[in-house]
């Protein structure tokens, strides 16, 4: 049985809901100097995901955060090809993520567990893996496509052998995905994309663990053992061996039945600031784990996209809103030439009126949308009063 230090600090809910919306870059001025690559360094991961709505995630990421930030921007941020030095790297993490390129050294652990598995969900044809090194060793970056095909029939999960080769390549850490053409991964030499000093698996996975834990903690502000282990997709045992020399803090929070851990300068720093509204990507990490986010919101949240249509309650990419440091409404938005519609608004009462129209207007210019439509309110009630406010943001 583990034994558990004693709590360093007792903090209120309110008070770690605040820490935590610090640590994830809503409240408080952002640091616009360090733009969306800062953002990227402050998150630690930014998942990616096919589905593109208002944007694809990883655009809504920083966005949300910084506000209009250009998207053109955004995709130089990420994968501006052939920078030098690169500053972003794409794998699994708590799933399919960018991640700062000085991160490179820490996923070693994941990299050598991949190599050591003994069976995949897709057979690897002879000659395959070696064929597709070859082909990026002297014809540079290619997709799955260049490379031989990306599937070998029209379903999704059908992948060519240089697909599935390349895709074990970029998992054993040979191959990198350096930019995204057209949401097709851009392949290269590990040797060639990641800097030199950075290209090594040297750190044992004792190491790896105790960073990426504590990354994971500043990157909450406060966690549980579960938030810390699912930031960067652990095992529980992974972080209880490294826990105690991570750097952070035990603490207790008012209303968790679980142990928690903070960063301490997350504790150290006051928790004050403007608050940001805005719509939030259900991948965004501050509401990717339900869990959590039930826990220090009281919201319960799932992405219905998956969910057959007749069984949807908010909608096929409800978006949350947060307001005021709270998750006040969701919106399922969709656009139709220069309109952003709001097919279905979900609102937490009257109060959030106000706060669903600034986002959704905000949201609307930037994407270039001139114009709001709502569809369908869950409270038939409160739609003239959202509609007043629409009409005003806009004016």
């Amino acid at each position: 049985m583990t034994t558990l230090p004693r709590p360093a600090t007792d903090l209120s809910a309110a008070e770690a809901r605040r820490i935590a919306l610090r640590a994830q870059g809503f409240l408080g001025a952002p640091d616009r100097r360090s733009g969306v690559r800062g953002i990227l360094r402050h998150l630690g991961a930014v998942q990616l995901d096919t589905i593109s709505v208002l944007a694809r995630s990883h655009e809504l990421i920083p966005y949300a955060r910084l506000g209009a930030v250009g998207r053109g921007t955004v995709e130089a941020a990420y994968w501006k090809a052939g920078a030098q030095p690169p500053h972003a790297f794409e794998y699994w993490s708590h799933a399919a993520c960018i991640l700062p390129v000085e991160e490179w050294p820490h996923f070693a652990f994941r990299r050598r567990a991949y190599r050591g598995r003994p069976h995949w969900n897709h057979e690897l044809p002879d000659g395959a893996y070696d064929q597709v090194v070859k082909q990026l060793r002297t014809q540079g970056p290619l997709t799955a496509t260049e490379l031989g095909g990306a599937k070998r029939t029209s379903e999704w999960w059908d992948w060519s052998g240089a697909k599935v080769a390349v895709e074990r390549a970029l998992m054993y850490g040979e191959v990198v995905c350096v930019e995204r053409r057209g949401w097709k991964r851009v392949y290269d030499l590990a040797e060639r994309a990641i800097p030199g000093a950075l290209l090594h698996d040297g750190l044992d996975d004792a190491e790896c663990l105790r960073r990426l834990v504590r990354l994971a903690g500043r990157s909450l502000g406060v966690g549980t053992r579960a938030d810390l282990a699912d930031y960067h997709r652990l095992k529980g045992d992974q972080v209880d061996a490294v826990i105690a020399d991570s750097g952070l803090v035990p603490v207790t929070v008012e209303g968790w039945s679980k142990p928690a851990w903070a960063d301490p300068e997350a504790l150290a720093a006051p928790s004050r600031g403007r608050h940001r509204t805005t719509l939030l990507s259900p991948f965004d990490s501050l509401v990717w784990e339900r869990a959590r986010t039930e826990r220090i919101f009281g919201f319960t949240h799932r992405l219905e996209a998956y969910v057959p249509k007749q069984k949807r309650v908010h909608g096929y990419f409800a978006m949350p809103v947060l307001a005021g440091g709270r998750l006040v409404g969701r919106v399922d938005p969709a656009r139709e030439g220069r309109t952003l519609v709001a097919r279905q608004i979900t609102l937490e009462g009257p109060k959030a009126v106000p706060a669903v129209a600034q986002a959704l207007v905000e949201a609307a210019s930037w994407v270039d949308c001139t114009n709001v439509r709502v569809e369908r309110v869950d409270a038939p009630e409160l739609r003239e009063r959202l509609t007043r406010e629409l009409t005003r943001a806009l004016a």
